[in-house]
């Protein structure tokens, strides 16, 4: 039944991304978004932790001290800033974030407006992506011009809603996305 429920749940955000992609004009990411959440690596980890909540990811994180499937997920889709990061050329041997492509920061964005509605529902307002990242601590590693972006459209979509917000993303953010 958990394989089901998880199926169900990560279809339903797989559905919802490729909507929000569609809205802003991102049609092959919303297409390709999570196809490795159908992989047996993620697949099967989801279906054991499957809560309903929250990501399974953390309960396995929180069983193991990691995730199997997060480490599978990251490294397969660019819309996640963990994607991006690498070793400093500067000789210190640190890592640090990539600057991201416009396009996966979008997507990075959108991801966690679907992911809000799936586990808020009937209760999500678009002030939820934006609290959601700050509990986390993505700033750390996370390239400065990146976490910029992102978060000028979580600010955006809180105070001014996601029509305004798209509307920016489609005529502006995206129209600069060659840089």
């Amino acid at each position: 039944m958990k394989a089901v429920r998880h199926f169900c749940t990560i279809t339903k955000h797989k559905i919802l991304v490729m909507k929000e992609c569609f809205r802003v004009g991102l049609y092959r990411q919303g297409i390709c978004h999570d196809l490795s959440k159908y992989s047996w690596t993620e697949f099967r980890v989801g279906c054991r932790y499957y809560q309903g909540t929250r990501s399974p990811n953390n309960a396995e994180r929180e069983d193991k001290g990691y995730s199997t499937a997060w480490l599978h997920h990251k490294g397969r889709n660019r819309h996640h800033y963990e994607y991006w990061i690498d070793y400093s050329m500067d000789g210190s041997g640190r890592l640090i974030g990539m600057k991201m492509p416009v396009k996966y920061v979008v997507e990075m964005f959108l991801d966690r407006i679907a992911a809000s509605k799936v586990y808020h529902g009937d209760t999500y307002t678009d002030r939820d992506p934006l609290e959601y990242y700050a509990k986390g601590k993505a700033g750390e590693l996370m390239h400065p011009e990146t976490r910029k972006l992102l978060e000028k459209l979580l600010h955006m979509l809180a105070q001014e809603g996601e029509e305004t917000t798209y509307r920016y993303i489609r005529k502006e953010v995206l129209k600069k996305k060659s840089r």
